[in-house]
């Protein structure tokens, strides 16, 4: 190996080993005292492929030229787009946007959300994506890169990223698992099965409904609560497997093959959103559902819970703390303009809820007629059996006068029926909230069963389901993989694709957990705890780290090398002040929330009842809950102390000597 020969050799040698965050401080020495010509100011950029743009004489430009000959990048700024439209836009806009939307004021809440949207999320987005584009690597080299002791905020990342792989996926499985049941015809959720005597239907299902009959026997098998775990349901652990296989052969290629992929999982749902628009508009009482989302609630926006819930949908909807938003940047072209991707992806995420709440509240607007028609039928039916009326005498209009004239003239025959008069109101079905998986494989299933051709709407959605998931899921990988695959010391021993096999094996079989008959459970510990307080905690540092540690100036700098112009005074501003109050703000609610709470409680599966019941987590179920936000929040501190006191120990050594 030949010695480098001169001093700027050995600073690109050092950046490139991981001491960039020294020769950035030459680099801007070095950049204050080049001579400028305004002519070329386009041209003090760097290219990729190793042909530089910035003058040689700068120590990280070099470092960053050799780095750029090995490092793989998009084929074109719109497969990265692609990409992070695929990774942002997921399951959450499909099932908590409308449910946000039904709870806090209907179209009210879109006044918050939009606010949250220009203040909290375009600028965190463009904050992300123009650290792993300057930076060039995952986020652990990345904010390792800016400070040594950050190097904890991408290992933090990498620790949420991997505890979100783990179950999330199981999403995809029970997709899987919907999917092939839905050529079956009729569909298997639309009746109750028979008991074994078959002499009626089955009693669990009779006291539930036969969409949660499926979900929560068949699909899940579900025990009575968590301390009862039971075994793996072996059908659902196969469809695990196989949604892992298809995640793997997404990654296997690294950017080459996710590029391709993306365009797939990206464009897919919206082709099938808008073939469910176009049913559900057509369907009987889409209207009710539409104007109940439409009709704004204007008391609702002076509940802080409204502003709240808009802000942390945002924060989450657009995937950031992850490190994956990093990890697809650093393969850009660093003279790619990262602001307005920024300004793209979050404005197609957004967009994205609000068409897929169309959609939702068309759907569920038909759903909530049918069960309120249905409703009706059935107390005629049994007025007019019970004191033989004429058929076709009551009626929707009609039935309340006559309900107070039977009650008043045949009080006893009328008591004894009483119990089984059910209250229909078409108010009340609206107002009944259901996010999360209870939205996707109950409310949509209930849905689809009554719509005609079933089987093929059913497909249409789970394979819609498919794509959000899996998009999501080459996001969380890639979070994971890049900083792995940057790391020379695991790189030099394994290729790429024994990594990301590795990663899938090991997440896989960590989340047959969630296949078990508790499994359901321990999915709603890990989806309400693993990432909601470590994300904050994680964006606020890195909002600091760069506004205050590397220096906002500094970054402006950076932005103007890379792109040829600097952020205004908007973005500067909001990153500055704004972000990290709203974020601290957003963190001692969730602190207080859980404090206020007391013990914390699940719902559970009744069998006997046909329905939720509320129970509390057992101490070792609260220890994991523990455990899930201090392993990624103590990252943080703990890396930087351990980066304190071993630069302590080689100062002292070094003086010994």
């Amino acid at each position: 190996m030949n010695k480098p020969n001169s001093k700027w050799k050995w600073a690109g040698l050092a950046a490139v080993s991981g001491w960039a965050g020294r020769a950035l401080e030459i680099t801007t020495k070095a950049h204050r005292q080049a001579p400028r010509n305004p002519g070329t100011r386009r041209h003090h950029r760097l290219g990729v492929s190793g042909k530089p743009r910035e003058p040689i004489g700068s120590a990280l430009g070099a470092a960053m030229v050799e780095m750029e000959k090995a490092r793989p990048v998009w084929n074109n700024p719109l497969q990265f787009v692609f990409a992070c439209i695929s990774y942002a836009v997921g399951l959450g806009n499909v099932w908590r946007f409308p449910y946000l939307c039904q709870m806090y004021g209907g179209g009210g809440f879109l006044i918050p959300y939009i606010i949250m949207l220009v203040v909290e999320g375009m600028p965190l987005l463009y904050l992300e994506l123009a650290v792993g584009q300057r930076m060039r690597q995952g986020s652990i080299g990345a904010w390792n890169t800016i400070s040594p002791y950050l190097r904890g905020v991408g290992i933090a990342s990498v620790v949420v990223s991997f505890f979100l792989s783990m179950y999330y996926n199981v999403i995809n499985a029970w997709a899987f698992w919907y999917l092939f049941h839905s050529f079956q015809d009729p569909l298997p959720w639309s009746s109750c099965p028979l008991n074994s005597n078959l002499t009626s239907y089955d009693e669990e299902c009779e006291k539930a409904s036969s969409t949660q009959y499926f979900w929560y026997r068949k699909t899940l098998n579900i025990s009575p609560s968590i301390e009862e775990n039971g075994g793996i349901q072996w059908e659902q652990a196969l469809c695990l497997i196989l949604a892992w296989l298809v995640v793997y052969l997404c990654i296997l290629r690294g950017t080459e093959s996710t590029g391709k992929v993306v365009y797939v999982t990206a464009s897919l749902p919206y082709c099938v959103l808008i073939i469910y628009l176009v049913r559900g508009l057509t369907l009987h009482g889409a209207i009710n559902g539409l104007a109940y989302m439409f009709t704004p609630k204007i008391e609702q926006l002076a509940n802080p819970q409204t502003w709240i819930n808009a802000a942390t949908q945002i924060f989450f909807s657009l995937g950031l703390g992850f490190g994956s938003l990093i990890a697809f940047a650093s393969y850009n072209e660093p003279s790619n303009n990262c602001q307005k991707h920024a300004i793209i992806v979050s404005l197609i995420n957004s967009s994205t809820s609000i068409f897929a709440s169309i959609v939702t509240f068309s759907i569920y607007g038909f759903k909530a007629t049918f069960n309120y028609e249905n409703c009706i039928n059935k107390v005629i039916l049994l007025l007019t059996n019970t004191f033989d009326l004429e058929d076709g005498f009551l009626t929707p209009g009609n039935l309340e006068e006559t309900k107070d004239y039977l009650a008043s003239a045949y009080p006893t025959e009328y008591s004894k029926i009483f119990p089984d008069i059910k209250n229909c109101s078409l108010e009340s079905e609206l107002d009944t909230a259901v996010q999360g998986t209870g939205l996707s494989f109950i409310v949509y299933t209930e849905a689809i069963k009554n719509m005609e051709v079933s089987q093929l709407w059913s497909v249409l959605y789970f394979v819609m389901l498919l794509m959000l998931g899996i998009g999501s899921m080459l996001g969380n990988t890639a979070a994971i993989l890049t900083p792995l695959t940057d790391s020379n010391t695991i790189s030099s021993r394994l290729p790429k694709e024994a990594i990301s096999g590795l990663v899938c094996l090991i997440s896989c079989a960590i989340g047959l957990v969630f296949t078990m008959e508790a499994g359901n459970y321990w999915f709603d510990i890990f989806n309400d705890y693993a990432a909601t307080l470590s994300l904050l905690l994680i964006v606020l540092v890195e909002t600091i780290a760069i506004c205050y540690v590397y220096g906002l100036k500094r970054f402006e700098n950076d932005l103007q090398v890379m792109t040829g112009c600097k952020p205004n005074w908007y973005w500067k501003i909001i990153w500055a002040f704004v972000s990290p109050l709203l974020i601290i703000g957003l963190f001692i609610f969730y602190l207080t929330d859980y404090i206020l709470k007391g013990t914390l409680q699940y719902q559970a599966w009744d069998a006997t009842q046909g329905q939720l019941v509320t129970r509390d987590y057992p101490n070792y179920a609260l220890a994991v809950i523990g455990l899930l936000v201090a392993s990624s929040t103590m990252c943080i501190p703990l890396v930087a102390l351990g980066t304190f006191i071993m630069n302590r120990w080689k100062k002292g050594k070094t003086v010994s000597v």
